[in-house]
Formats: C-alpha cells, sequence, structure tokens
C-alpha cells in the first residue's frame, strides 16, 4: 500500500513539473515572438513594403515597375484565389526576387476565422497554389485585418505547428479602407512615424483599386531611402512579427492537447 501511495505522488509531481516545463515554454515563446522585430536590424534601420490582396492586373504590374526603377524589394501577400489568370505576375514578382507571403485562399472574413481548421486550410491551399505557379511553398503569413484580435495562443500553436509564420504591420496607409485617398494623403501616412521606428513593416495593398498607391509609392521610397532605411523583403529568417495577445487560465489537458494536435 505504502508503495502504491509513492507511485501516486511520484506521478502527481511528474505531471505538475511536466505541465510548468510546458507552460513556461509555451508562455515565453508567445511573449519573445510578439515583438521582434528590432532585432532584425540592430543598429540599422530596415523598412519591409509589404502589398496585400495581390494579385491584380494592372496595379501590381506597376508596382513591380516602380520596385525594379528604384531597386527595392518587398514582400507580397496573395490571395489564392486571384492568382488563376495572373500566373504571369505572381511569376513575375518570384523571378524578380520580391517574397511571396501567404494571404489565404478566398479573403472571405467569415469563412477564414470561422474556426481554426478553416483558417489553416485557407494557408495551405494559398500555398499550393503559389507552389503551383511558381515551384515554392512559403510559409509567411498575414491575417486579412490583421491578427489583432483574432489571435489566440490555440491559433498560435496550430499555425507554428505548420511552421508559419506570421507578419503584422506596424506602420500603414489608409489605402485598405480608402483605396480613392490622394497620393499626398498616402504618402503622409506612410512616413508620419519613421522618426520613432528603425524597423518599419509598412502595410500597402496592390488590388486593381490602389492605382493612388502605385502614384505615391515613388515619394514613398525616396523618403526612406533619403533617411537612410535599408529595404528588404520578409523571408523566413526575418523574425516573426505579431500583435501582442492576451493571457487566458490554462487548462492541463487542453495545454497538452494543443502540442499535440495539428492540421496540417
Amino acid at each position: 500500500m505504502k508503495a502504491l501511495k509513492y507511485i501516486k505522488i511520484m506521478l502527481i509531481t511528474l505531471f505538475i513539473v511536466l505541465f510548468w516545463f510546458l507552460l513556461i515554454a509555451k508562455d515565453n515563446n508567445i511573449k519573445g515572438a510578439s515583438n521582434k522585430l528590432t532585432a532584425d536590424s540592430s543598429d540599422k534601420k530596415v523598412i519591409y513594403l509589404t502589398f496585400d490582396d495581390g494579385p491584380s492586373d494592372i496595379i501590381t504590374g506597376k508596382i513591380l515597375d516602380v520596385l525594379k526603377e528604384n531597386n527595392v524589394k518587398a514582400t507580397f501577400f496573395l490571395i489564392g484565389n486571384q492568382i488563376n489568370g495572373l500566373e504571369d505576375v505572381v511569376k513575375r514578382i518570384h523571378k524578380e526576387d520580391h517574397s511571396i507571403g501567404l494571404h489565404t485562399y478566398t479573403h472571405k472574413f467569415k469563412k477564414v476565422y470561422s474556426n481554426k481548421s478553416s483558417f489553416i486550410n485557407e494557408m495551405l491551399q494559398c500555398r499550393d497554389k503559389v507552389n503551383e505557379v511558381t515551384g515554392i511553398s512559403p510559409n509567411i503569413i498575414r491575417f486579412p485585418g490583421g491578427s489583432r484580435k483574432r489571435l489566440n495562443e490555440e491559433y498560435l500553436n496550430a499555425i507554428h505547428s505548420c511552421n508559419f509564420k506570421i507578419y503584422d504591420w506596424n506602420a500603414e496607409t489608409v489605402d485598405g479602407l480608402n483605396p480613392k485617398a490622394s497620393p499626398n494623403k498616402l504618402y503622409r501616412q506612410a512616413t508620419k512615424n519613421s522618426g520613432k521606428i528603425s524597423s518599419i513593416i509598412l502595410l500597402l495593398h496592390c488590388d486593381y483599386m490602389h492605382k493612388n498607391t502605385c502614384s505615391a509609392l515613388p515619394s514613398i521610397i525616396k523618403y526612406y531611402k533619403d533617411e537612410g532605411y535599408e529595404f528588404k523583403a520578409i523571408t523566413e529568417n526575418t523574425p516573426e512579427f505579431y500583435y501582442p495577445i492576451g493571457k487566458k487560465t490554462f487548462n492541463f489537458f487542453d495545454l497538452i492537447s494543443s502540442y499535440v494536435e495539428s492540421d496540417c
């Protein structure tokens, strides 16, 4: 009987130790990943131009022209179902050494955010479409509308279990909400916080309606070049950057299952 009692105590102790190990590892991962962007630049000033909601026929092509003229690399977060018929645009993005990221397959918020599996499958479908056209399978992703108030610990574990890395932004224009905003207004929005941030991920868009974004882009590039920023494309080596997520009370068995459950 005493032996059985000691075995029970040892098992309980083992479970407690395992629980705290997983809890600490999980919490450190969440804290450490959310704001690592500055680690990529040290004393250098770096800007990542990122373009959502492509590809489109004319506008994405014109943006690529501007980037080529200015010898600047950028990152394009593409919507998978918009690639059909625009394969040449996607091939050009890849051929000219820009990065391609995943922005879901449909960009339909209700479908994308209906549940964790739907979100993961949207990213996998988008990646498959990019691979079909370019031969690459990128793992960099961006939430439609950004991860704020959408990303939680369960989603984060599922996303990381599929080797995806999340990239939100810390600077933006108003072109997502108001594509008809003047080029001058877009320029002011894109540059207003530059003095406060040494590493910038700038949110822009390249859908068919964003011609003013294209018009503002040369001035935005010139501004950041004059300010001494280095232009980079996001790669899988770029420190992950997503908005902080809230904590919650952990259930031990939920914590264990989150490490073994995967949709990919």
